[in-house]
């Protein structure tokens, strides 16, 4: 991890200035190409005649195309951009801030003014946020520290700007009066958790999958993914999927680059000058896509007296945020995501092959399994296989054949993951509030009426949490050849018995009724989480790791 991470600012401008001959007596004025460079132009051989292209901004960019490479991320701060050959560029402050779905619109007709035969022209590039990014040291522990209260940058987004969180989770819709719960913020004692910028986090997810796997409580950290990416993302660019026992949030955005040209009159040599800027822009965009590192760009040879005004370049993503549920991770008869209130919960702590199969081939994938462990003290192991029809089974205690499950996941993780390509993450166990007892308020009712977290850390409470299977998982991932980042959500949820659903949710796939909601030592939820809420620090600590990855 790197103690900092320089961005490149919104909109940096490039100066350039171009000698034209001398006498010229020609009026001058400006013409604007506006040329579509899809990805599917970047890497494909068959290209038609960029001089086709019409001058007016295309309506089709409004459809998404499947399928295509996306272009690769954009200039960055420090890097040179030549407009054309024997000119020279002097760097100049940006004039406009632009967002990440926006086209720079042509400038109107305008006249140029000559000085010492000489003419700037201006050429821009949308570029990312202009803020540094400050990373912790490695070795700071990030899960060790204390909530603060900071209503000026929680929540993150909110909770009716994010369409796609489900009826579950959203407590203030849902009637929950208060809403301190959204503003508390995670500080770790000895550093600071980086500022959430959606823009780098996407850049980082451009044309990879994010995959979260296991039970409601990883949904729970899912749909808050969703949240954290979405708002850049323009209307008819993102959908939501599920399909058996896999959900799939996906980004299809296609964005093209704007080029305008200024030329004199009686010398438009239009289709010269619309090549050399396309061969030398897809020349760009391939050794980035293959190296993401490169030091200049080819010069934009012209044909004068045409020379390039500004070049625009969007943002665009191919990426998904997915969530699987397995809530064992191994095979179990829970499996089914639409019929898995089962009391009876039997597993196959040596079956995984069956889910694993969907595991492959994702950029980075985040494990875990806990809350279905806590209905019995005992759990009970299939003899034989569910295909085969057996149902007896053997009763082990819980601890027993948690190891054996979470075993048999780092063989599979051992066996299947590329570590070139696959970053793993275990999330440790979200704890319960069942008790009010437990964090010392006699009056209260399981977590209903909680407003604030537990802001004494020293203060001794237990909540139930099951220590033993945390020892397991931590031992298990720290001692794989595959490396695995334990997320330890645990100690730092403990706090936070205001951020529950309570009544404010869903039962059975209805919204409780009045009556329930009255009664919340029988009906309110003391296990998941309101969005925005406690679920979007875990994700800080998954973005943290994302983005300090190089």
């Amino acid at each position: 991890m790197q103690p900092s991470r320089k961005k490149s600012p919104l909109l940096s401008s490039v100066t350039v200035t171009m000698k034209h001959r001398k006498n010229s007596n020609l009026s001058v004025f400006v013409v604007v190409f506006s040329v579509f460079l899809f990805g599917v132009f970047m890497y494909n051989e068959d290209v038609k005649s960029i001089a086709e292209f019409p001058f007016s901004w295309p309506k089709s960019q409004e459809e998404p195309s499947k399928g295509v490479t996306p272009v690769q991320e954009t200039l960055e701060k420090d890097q040179e951009l030549p407009a054309s050959v024997g000119s020279r560029t002097s760097l100049e402050e940006p004039q406009v801030d632009q967002g990440p779905g926006e086209v720079q619109e042509s400038d109107n007709l305008k006249s140029s003014e000559s000085k010492e035969d000489e003419e700037k022209i201006e050429l821009q590039v949308i570029e990312e946020d202009d803020e540094d990014v400050e990373l912790p040291p490695e070795e700071c522990d990030l899960f060790t520290g204390q909530w603060v209260f900071d209503n000026e940058t929680r929540p993150l987004y909110k909770e009716d700007e994010c369409e796609f969180l489900t009826a579950q989770v959203t407590c203030m819709r849902n009637g929950r009066k208060d809403s301190l719960y959204q503003n508390w913020k995670w500080q770790p004692r000895d550093c600071s958790l980086p500022k959430f910028k959606p823009r780098l986090l996407l850049n980082k997810l451009r044309n990879k999958r994010l995959m979260f796997v296991g039970d409601s409580l990883n949904r729970n950290q899912w749909e808050s993914m969703v949240c954290f990416v979405q708002s850049l993302v323009p209307p008819g660019k993102k959908s939501l999927n599920k399909t058996g026992s896999l959900a799939v949030f996906r980004i299809e955005v296609l964005s093209p680059a704007l080029y305008s040209f200024q030329c004199e009159s009686d010398e438009l040599i239009v289709p010269g000058v619309i090549k050399d800027v396309y061969n030398a822009f897809r020349f760009y965009l391939l050794r980035r896509a293959e190296n993401d590192s490169v030091s200049e760009l080819p010069n934009l040879t012209t044909i004068a007296p045409c020379i390039i005004d500004r070049v625009t370049v969007l943002y665009d993503y191919n990426a998904t945020v997915e969530f699987y549920w397995a809530p064992f991770l191994v095979e179990s008869n829970s499996d089914d995501p639409n019929m898995h209130s089962i009391l009876n919960r039997i597993i196959m702590p040596e079956s995984i092959d069956k889910h694993g199969v969907n595991w492959k081939n994702v950029d980075y994938l985040v494990f875990n399994t806990y809350i279905w462990w806590m209905n019995t003290f005992n759990m009970k192991v299939l003899r034989g296989s569910f295909d085969e029809g057996s149902t007896e089974y053997d009763e082990i205690e819980r601890p027993v054949a948690y190891r054996r499950v979470l075993t048999t996941w780092s063989k599979w993780v051992e066996k299947n993951v590329d570590t070139n390509r696959t970053t793993v993450f275990f999330t440790s166990m979200s704890p319960l509030h069942i008790k009010s007892l437990d964090w010392e308020n006699p009056d209260g009712i399981k977590c209903a009426k909680e407003t604030a977290p537990i802001l004494d850390v020293g203060m001794q409470f237990n909540v139930g949490t099951d220590r033993r299977l945390f020892a397991v998982a931590a031992n298990i991932t720290g001692s794989m050849k595959v490396p695995v980042h334990f997320i330890n959500i645990t100690k730092l949820s403990e706090y936070r018995k205001d951020a529950h659903t309570s009544v404010y949710t869903i039962r059975q796939g209805k919204m409780l009724t009045p009556e329930q909601q009255a009664d919340p030592a029988t009906f309110a939820d003391c296990i998941h989480w309101c969005l925005p809420g406690l679920p979007d620090t875990w994700n800080e600590f998954l973005y943290t790791r994302i983005i300090s990855r190089t």
